[in-house]
């Protein structure tokens, strides 16, 4: 633990952390558990902790946390290749694109088959125009999306463009689909479910979300988050590796 001598300014530690999140947190809630157990540390009680990329509380995975100066490197992290495992159900949509949300039940006559399905799968690879879900965090008129649509309003928002590198189908047995997707900044695997639904004819809503590549980083790098430490200095913080370099 770092201690504070009279006079002595304590350095702000800097680095990152790889946390595996669980279901239930918000990404900002496993951020403010490292700034406690980071200030019990020693750390200014000021320090800045950021992450690389929002997970849903749905989701699992992934969660590059950043300390100190390294969240300068916050835009390097969310332009990276991601890489998540997902699972969709078919035979419903909600509001909210995910299973969080009201289901409503699609009637489908003939289940696709998997050749079909994967022939969908497909045609979402490369760059494609995406609509946010409505319960997200993009703004219209200086407002997040998911508290107009909390309030009732049935917010518009505008496809933009997205990269999707590739989708590898790993299991299938309707109404269930599960897949691996590498993508880029900004793209939205909720959306994804919905819209694969949409071009089958069926319904499309995600069950589950776990991202395991942030590059250059893995998840089987990444500590639990229960299993943290309650006490965190500068030694328990990785530098960053390669390309991602932050200066004095």
């Amino acid at each position: 633990m770092m201690t504070e001598q009279p006079g002595q300014a304590v350095p702000t530690p800097a680095g990152l952390l790889l946390i595996d999140k669980p279901e239930g947190p918000t990404s900002m809630d496993v951020c403010r558990r490292v700034r406690r157990r980071l200030i019990a540390g020693g750390a200014p009680k000021r320090v800045k902790v950021g992450h690389g990329g929002t997970l849903d509380p749905l989701a699992t995975g992934l969660l590059v946390v950043l300390i100190g100066k390294a969240t300068r490197l916050c835009d390097q992290v969310m332009r990276s290749r991601k890489v998540y495992l997902t699972q969709i159900d078919f035979s419903c949509f909600t509001i909210t694109d995910d299973r969080e949300g009201a289901r409503l039940e699609v009637e489908v006559g003939s289940p696709p088959s998997a050749e079909r399905v994967a022939a969908a799968c497909a045609n979402f690879v490369g760059v494609i125009q995406q609509e946010p879900p409505a319960f997200s965090a993009m703004k219209i008129g200086g407002k997040r999306a998911y508290k107009l649509a909390r309030a009732g309003e049935t917010p518009k928002l505008a496809a933009r463009p997205v990269e999707i590198h590739a989708i590898q189908m790993l299991e299938y047995a309707w109404p269930l689909l599960s897949i691996e997707v590498a993508c880029g900044k900004g793209t939205y695997i909720r959306a994804l479910a919905r819209d694969l639904g949409r071009a089958l004819g069926t319904g499309g809503s995600l069950m589950s979300l776990r991202r395991t590549v942030a590059e250059p980083f893995d998840v089987r790098e990444a500590v639990k988050l229960d299993l943290l430490p309650d006490v965190l200095g500068q030694a328990d913080l990785m530098s960053p590796p390669g390309d991602l370099r932050f200066t004095s």
